[in-house]
């Protein structure tokens, strides 16, 4: 009888020949209430498979990607993949204007494939408020073996989730969001779903679990950290530890050591870490709210545990200070440092420099301000350039399928426009292959950040004032880092510049959770006039809801892939026993 090494092995290459072309790599997902105590107070959470926080996606680029996901929350669910670009396929998006949501106890398969993308990225539930309870998880999309990376191989792999949190439901943030009340200070910071360690007998209660990380003396290890909170921008770092900058959200940067990194709301970032110290304790990871000014906000400082395997006693004192805290001018100095590393290839073995954005000629230019909680028609509300977005009941996606009237409008002005602010479904109209200027103008009081799903975009410009024609004069127009989100400081602008090359809509919000959920967002609608079918068609697994509701059918509920995924699944199921038939014979 064969071993079970030589059959998983023959498995595999069988498989291999069997699915010639990009894999498929199937998840099946169960979305449901837990209760747990990340600060001492039991409270539900959102589990993904009674975890949270919820599985790592670990795939490698081109992997076609198929995720069945089961909503046995008591609402409406969607996921959706934070800086994956879903190449023209915005019906995979996971937000309200391009899916209806999964209705309780119903499933829905998303299927994406994951084209010429690399590294870290996460994903959370966008609807009602939810990602303030969980159901967050992390994305990692690695090189295929063909394409070099830019360091040496790390010995481990961590993901790291940072995030403010409340001991209030979401759906008690949610009401007083929209009565105007503001979020006030969270009851703690959590390092992947955990508390802080005791650090301080007096603002750490007892009982509280916390993370330990464990390593091995001399090792590196790629640290991939990501702030999947709801507000608070935070400072992570790791207690005599540099940080070596190698990644954010897909883009490989000029190696760079920071003894800490400001992470904002929706950020995410990747170090290499080495375990170059004596060990003579353990070492603390914190994890503390910027730009606060208020002694409330001690509480709320996030510290997991870094143990190495020869520690000689636990993490005690102070945690380790930050002498520039609150100074937002230091954490724009920062940012400003982040460099695109032109020479390393990415998801492609040609130089990421390779594509000179700062020798495009700009198409569209989008000067977008934005405006702290205002009243409009007697409700609380935020705004883009005075539109506070009204997301329709049938999703802007089905409404452009069907040609379905009066849904939403394509006329966001590309400017704040002299009249009272309003309530409106407003789209941008994208030039297909132009390339598009964006200012984000923060009139707002505190740190935003935005991120638009479909694409990287190229940061060029951050500076404290009022943007002007002459502040291109100061854009980076050759190492600018492409990412998905960038943070704006207030009473300051960022500059983007963006390829429109991915036909869909693609959704263009605030990462701040209070600011999105009250209207702080817009889509941007991009066709290509020549060739409509550049984008993926209607998935035959669609939800209709809104005008279309009548064309959903009943649901039994069961695990279900879509007609695609079931020929994948079927065939993978005859694979599986003609396999087990053909090694019955053999033995």
């Amino acid at each position: 009888m064969p071993s079970s090494s030589w059959f998983f092995t023959t498995l595999l290459c069988f498989f291999d020949v069997a699915f010639a072309g990009d894999p498929f790599v199937f998840f099946d997902w169960t979305v449901t209430y837990i209760t747990a105590s990340p600060l001492g107070v039991k409270q539900k959470v959102i589990g993904i498979n009674g975890n949270f926080p919820g599985p790592i996606l670990n795939v490698t680029t081109n992997w076609n990607v198929v995720v069945n996901v089961k909503n046995n929350l008591d609402e409406p669910l969607l996921l959706t993949w934070n800086g994956v670009q879903n190449r023209k396929n915005s019906w995979q998006d996971g937000v309200s204007g391009t899916n209806c949501p999964i209705p309780a106890g119903w499933n829905w398969t998303y299927e994406f494939q994951v084209k010429d993308q690399i590294g870290s990225f996460f994903y959370f539930p966008s609807l009602n408020f939810q990602r303030a309870a969980g159901g967050y998880g992390g994305i990692i999309i690695n090189n295929r073996e063909v394409i070099p990376v830019p360091f040496g191989l790390p010995d481990g792999d961590i993901t790291i989730f940072l995030s403010d949190w409340y001991t209030k439901s979401h759906k008690e943030l949610k009401k007083n969001v929209e009565d105007g009340i503001d979020l006030g200070t969270p009851d703690g910071v959590l390092i992947n779903g955990f508390g802080p360690y005791r650090y301080d007998d007096v603002l750490v209660p007892e009982g509280i679990s916390y993370q330990i990380i464990n390593v091995e003396p001399g090792k590196t290890y790629r640290f991939r950290v990501h702030n999947v909170g709801i507000s608070t921008s935070l400072n992570f770092r790791i207690q005599n530890h540099n940080l070596l900058l190698v990644e954010t959200e897909g883009s490989y940067t000029v190696q760079q050591n920071y003894a800490n990194m400001d992470i904002h709301v929706g950020q995410s970032y990747s170090f290499l870490v080495t375990m170059d110290q004596n060990a003579s304790t353990d070492y603390y990871i914190v994890a503390s709210p910027q730009f606060v000014n208020s002694s409330s906000w001690a509480r709320a400082t996030g510290v997991a545990i870094l143990h190495y395997s020869n520690s000689q006693g636990p993490a005690s004192g102070p945690l380790p200070s930050l002498s520039d805290e609150n100074n937002a001018y230091v954490s724009m100095n920062q940012a400003r440092s982040i460099r695109w590393n032109v020479t390393a290839g990415a998801a492609r073995p040609n130089p990421q420099g390779s594509f000179k954005y700062g020798q495009i000629t700009v198409t569209d230019v989008y000067l977008i301000v934005n405006r702290p909680p205002e009243l409009i028609n007697g409700k609380w509300r935020t705004t883009l350039n005075g539109i506070s977005y009204l997301p329709p009941s049938t999703p802007l996606t089905l409404a452009q399928q069907f040609k379905i009237p009066g849904i939403y409008k394509i006329d966001f002005p590309n400017k704040l426009m002299n009249r009272p602010s309003k309530v409106d479904t407003s789209l941008i109209n994208g030039t297909y292959r132009g390339f598009m200027e964006i200012i984000f103008q923060n009139n707002d009081t505190t740190v935003q950040t935005y991120h638009l799903d479909g694409y990287a975009f190229f940061i060029v410009g951050m500076d404290f004032g009022v943007w002007t024609e002459d502040s291109r004069s100061t854009y980076n127009k050759w190492d600018g880092v492409a990412r998905s989100t960038t943070q704006v400081f207030p009473g300051a602008w960022t500059a983007i510049l963006v390829s429109l090359d991915n036909s869909g809509i693609w959704n263009l919000r605030a990462e701040n959770l209070n600011s999105w959920y009250l209207g702080q967002e817009v889509y941007l609608q991009v066709v290509n006039p020549e060739n409509d079918s550049t984008e993926s068609p209607l998935p035959e697994n669609a939800i209709y809801c809104g005008l279309l509701s009548s064309l959903q059918k009943d649901q039994s509920h069961k695990f279900q892939f879509s007609a695609t995924s079931n020929i994948h699944s079927n065939f993978f199921v005859i694979l599986v026993m003609s396999f087990l038939a053909l090694l019955g014979n053999f033995s």
